[in-house]
């Protein structure tokens, strides 16, 4: 991350700064490959896509907050589930959450939108939506969860 002063409202800079820990703080040396804490928190099984899920969800929420529109909260929410669904998938996932970034994608569609104007549209009943969707995707990923530990403790012969 660069040190220029940021264009977003003062409110909502902070989700500039989780944005580059979570996908772009670290850089393998000798290439322009980037990482944050989203590819290394989603290395552990079952619980790291649900922590970075939340952390996501958190600045998705705080930009609906501030007001993005109910067009950037669709956008921004597909790529939160995008992100957390394949990057459940092991090993397969891990990948993709290098090369996705769902945060650096929210954080440029927040930017088009304050500096810009684009993505504007309806929101109240995306809104609903995106809170349905949030507490829906939740849901399933507990879900895979306790499935997966389930399974796990079932591959190692000890009855429940």
């Amino acid at each position: 991350m660069d040190k220029k002063q940021s264009d977003l409202k003062p409110s909502l800079q902070w989700i500039e700064r989780l944005t580059h820990v979570m996908d772009t703080a670290i850089r393998v040396p000798g290439t322009n490959i980037r990482f944050g804490l989203d590819a290394i928190v989603g290395l552990i099984p079952f619980y790291g896509e649900l922590v970075t899920y939340g952390v996501s969800a958190s600045m998705v929420l705080a930009m609906v907050k501030d007001g993005v529109s109910g067009k950037v909260v669709v956008l921004m929410v597909w790529n939160v589930i995008k992100d957390s669904i394949i990057g459940s998938i092991p090993f397969i996932g891990d990948i993709y959450d290098i090369g996705n970034k769902a945060n650096v994608r929210n954080l440029k569609l927040l930017k088009e939108h304050q500096a810009e104007g684009k993505h504007t549209g309806s929101g109240i009943g995306t809104i609903l939506l995106v809170l349905g969707a949030f507490v829906g995707v939740f849901v399933l990923l507990v879900m895979f969860i306790i499935y997966g530990v389930a399974w796990l403790w079932s591959q190692l012969n000890v009855p429940l």
